[in-house]
């Protein structure tokens, strides 16, 4: 179930009585940042302003203001071992009552922050395919499985499928910055897209399973198809070296975990030269 279908949910129980617990303002160390929120109901609770004691005391103060009548509150807190939290930080909290015309406020910013989630192609909707894909559900991504066959794509649900007989032609429409994953049940097919996907030099991740030997027969037919493409920017093995297990769940993890970093890298070398940019 999908965060949008989740808060739905959420909302209906809650029969228009909840909440929104929202971060004003952070200082020193603490477990969330600033607009992190969380929606309480009398029995529930959506999202999460970073566990611990401090979630547990804003969750009944939001659960005694429903009690009360109280439309709006600020709470500051220290995180320090008075309430059993030895963080060192401070938090501001606003505690305001949810209307219907706020939820949809709300349920419009999941809306949104799910449009922003990254595209991550995955070619190949084998076992590991699927489970990266399922390993990608919750995280600021958003998987698209292509697969030339329907019977592999019909194995899983909740996720962007695309039927395709020519898996290549997906790239075409895949916009910049985009993530690509490659893992066919055909090491042409594989070499194919991967090739497509070097030369268009336009996504912040290409990676493909495989061995050092399908490494290194790649590189040479790359140079010889693709002489214009990149094959540094090609990440083969995916998941690193370090951690040697090929259950899918296990390399699902790691390539989520290699997509997470690499974006993060990027987006760090993005901000430091638009600082140079703007330093001159």
């Amino acid at each position: 179930m999908g965060a949008i279908s989740t808060w739905q949910q959420f909302w209906a129980q809650a029969k228009g009585e909840a909440v929104l617990v929202e971060i004003l303002a952070v200082k020193g160390s603490t477990p969330r940042d600033m607009d992190a929120k969380m929606v309480v109901s009398a029995s529930e609770m959506f999202g999460t302003i970073g566990g611990g004691q401090a979630e547990y005391m804003m969750i009944d103060e939001a659960r005694k203001m429903l009690r009360q009548g109280q439309d709006h509150r600020e709470i500051d807190l220290p995180l320090g071992p008075q309430i059993g939290q030895c963080c060192g930080g401070h938090f501001t909290f606003s505690l305001r009552r949810l209307d219907a015309h706020a939820a949809q406020i709300f349920e419009q910013n999941l809306r949104d922050e799910a449009d922003a989630h990254t595209p991550i192609y995955i070619f190949g909707a084998g076992h590991v395919g699927r489970a990266l894909a399922q390993a990608l559900k919750p995280l600021p991504f958003k998987p698209i499985l292509i697969d030339q066959r329907a019977e592999e794509l019909a194995k899983l649900d909740g996720i962007e499928k695309r039927l395709s007989p020519l898996p290549e032609a997906e790239l075409r429409t895949a916009p910049d910055g985009a993530g690509v994953v490659v893992l066919t049940h055909d090491h042409a097919l594989d070499f194919m897209i991967t090739g497509e996907a070097l030369a268009m030099n336009r996504f912040f991740y290409v990676g493909m399973i495989g061995s050092k030997s399908k490494r290194n027969t790649f590189r040479s037919w790359l140079a010889d198809a693709y002489p214009d493409a990149s094959f540094d920017q090609l990440v083969l093995p995916i998941g690193g070296a370090k951690v040697k297990d090929k259950r899918p769940e296990m390399i699902a993890a790691l390539v989520a975990a290699e997509l997470i970093e690499q974006q993060a890298a990027q987006a760090q070398t993005a901000k430091v030269k638009l600082g140079g940019v703007y330093a001159r």
